[in-house]
């Protein structure tokens, strides 16, 4: 059976690949983005965009892909080289973060730049938004974590120095913010944030007041929550998977953060990624090298792994089917790696006669339209003669 969600990853030197996460099948692979870290995200049913930095200038831009081509079919230059990047639910808006610090928010399909807004003094390294889509949460390479009302990405005309839409901005970590997630719920909510600084934290998202610290013993580079928000996944340098439960019943429990669970150590390298699938039951890591670890959750056992070495992981984002990605990469079904590449040249060819047929189409219709203009011009000025005549012939 195929898997119920695909795993899209991009390498830095361009090559961008869909994945069952179970088998490693390749599923798809589009081209064309040298693509710095968390660079990737879904948007909408039917795209997903990927950071790019030009390897000869150095200019930043966005690339939007459609499911079913493997080219980049829209770059949205920027004012400066974005890594991470973000969407609505909807697919309406998109949103990088700058090495300036800046926010850059871009409404779709057109890719317009609404607005750049400054959060932080370095470089951004992560961006998630909240459960009920009003905050942007922004994390940097200073250790700062951001949250900025959408509302105030999204209206160029509002005052930035208004109290009402202000932003809040406070130290989280003392070195690079990794990662955030939030839990199910509106804005008075909880975030959670991970560092290079060993430690992952739940803030109040409202106000950022410190709610919990999770120590660990190495860096961490990713984190996810499993569906009930009880406990908390964490990897990174020493390729070491953490389960740490976050609601803790004594007050013992709470001094030294709740129970842990070791798992993990067969990674070829640092864990970068990690995502829970199969509705909470299993988790997926990937290492800095590339290869992908499947784990069931409950044992702790390793139950399936591949590798294929395509120049490191610029970002990981896994796909829910019965969204934008179908179950063999391309919507309607399962089929292998060269049938997909078959079909995306079919489709391809297809898009080119819809899009001729609609041109011919216009064409008729635009012509159609200046004949009735014609008929009309003609017969106003018969109206119009008529009218007269009757004037004089009263007369």
């Amino acid at each position: 059976m195929p898997s119920p969600e695909t795993v899209l990853k991009v390498a830095p030197d361009g090559l961008i690949t869909a994945y069952d996460p179970y088998t490693g099948t390749v599923l798809a692979r589009f081209n064309g983005s040298q693509c710095p870290r968390n660079g990737i995200t879904v948007i909408g049913d039917d795209q997903f965009a990927s950071s790019h930095v030009s390897p000869e200038t150095g200019a930043g831009s966005i690339r939007l892909y459609y499911w079913w081509s493997p080219s980049c079919k829209q770059n949205i230059p920027l004012p400066e080289p974005v890594a991470p990047l973000t969407a609505t639910s909807d697919g309406s808006y998109l949103f990088s973060g700058g090495i300036s610090g800046r926010i850059h928010s871009l409404i779709l399909p057109s890719g317009d730049l609404i607005r750049s807004f400054s959060v932080h003094e370095k470089p951004i390294s992560c961006l998630a938004i909240n459960c009920d889509g009003s905050l942007i949460l922004s994390g940097s390479e200073d250790g700062t974590i951001g949250v900025t009302p959408i509302l105030l990405l999204l209206d160029s005309s509002i005052d930035t120095k208004s109290e009402i839409f202000n932003f809040i901005r406070f130290a989280g970590h003392e070195l690079p913010v990794t990662g955030l997630t939030t839990g199910v719920g509106r804005s008075d909510g909880i975030m959670i944030s991970s560092s290079l600084d060993w430690t992952c934290k739940v803030w109040s998202v409202v106000n950022g007041t410190h709610l919990q610290t999770v120590r660990f013993p190495g860096e961490i580079w990713c984190m996810v929550l499993d569906p009930s928000e009880t406990e908390l996944y964490a990897a990174g340098t020493d390729r070491m998977i953490f389960k740490r439960k976050l609601k803790v019943e004594t007050r013992k429990q709470a001094a030294r953060g709740g129970d842990t669970v070791v798992c993990g150590g067969m990674q070829d390298g640092a864990v970068v990624a990690i995502m829970m699938l199969n509705y909470g039951k299993t988790v997926l890591t990937v290492s800095e090298n590339g290869g992908f670890y499947a784990w069931e959750v409950d044992s702790g056992r390793m139950i399936s792994s591949f590798s294929e070495k395509t120049g490191g992981v610029g970002g990981v984002v896994v796909v829910k089917h019965g969204g934008g990605f179908g179950t063999r990469g391309v919507k309607g079904g399962y089929g292998s790696g060269k049938e997909v590449v078959k079909e995306v040249g079919e489709m391809e060819e297809a898009l080119k006669v819809v899009v001729e047929d609609r041109g011919r189409a216009i064409s008729d219709l635009e012509l159609a339209i200046e004949i009735n203009e014609k008929l009309l011009n003609l017969m106003l000025k018969e109206a119009n003669a008529i009218s007269k005549f009757e004037t004089i012939k009263g007369t």
